[in-house]
């Protein structure tokens, strides 16, 4: 198991878009493991393969209280969404910075688990923000996206003076 590297915005790697995984293979499972102890490191409740600088469209969450209920999405894709909701998000590619997004409220997602089986689960709340945050990422997208073009410029100059204050 390894600790990977979060990805900070507004490193342009985190714009790529995920490339579909071919084959669950002991590879992708081992990335499985090491994206899972990295988010759980973090600490975080979700992490998508693109901030780890792997351009997989693999999604690790983990929204339990005892951190013992991972869930392993490998090509998701949303099948239906309905209803909006508004919450507060985060990002462990954008840290110390929260703000709302307005996302659905409910979706139902196809993906691949750990074994390559195909699933499909209905999510809603703070599931269904989390699947949508995470599936953005392999899309190229940060949650900053949603947020007004002012508090973009004014978030993207105060990282990079930290990043610039940081070496």
């Amino acid at each position: 198991m390894a600790i990977l590297n979060i990805l900070h915005y507004p490193d342009p790697r985190l714009r790529r878009v995920a490339q579909p995984v071919a084959q669950v293979d002991a590879a992708v499972r081992r990335l499985v493991v090491d994206m899972a102890e990295t988010m759980y490191a973090a600490p975080g409740i979700g992490l998508a393969a693109i901030q780890v600088d792997v351009a997989l469209r693999v999604v690790v969450m983990d929204l339990s209280e005892e951190r013992n209920a991972l869930k392993v999405f490998i090509n998701p894709e949303i099948l239906a969404r309905d209803g909006v909701q508004v919450m507060e998000e985060g990002c462990l590619s954008v840290p110390g910075v929260y703000d709302e997004v307005e996302r659905a409220r409910h979706i139902r997602v196809r993906a691949l688990d750990a074994d390559g089986r195909p699933f499909e689960l209905e999510a809603e709340g703070l599931l269904a923000t989390c699947v949508q945050h995470e599936i953005d990422h392999l899309d190229g997208k940060v949650f900053v996206d949603y947020l007004s073009r002012l508090k973009q410029n004014r978030l993207r100059k105060k990282l990079e003076k930290q990043e610039r204050l940081a070496m």
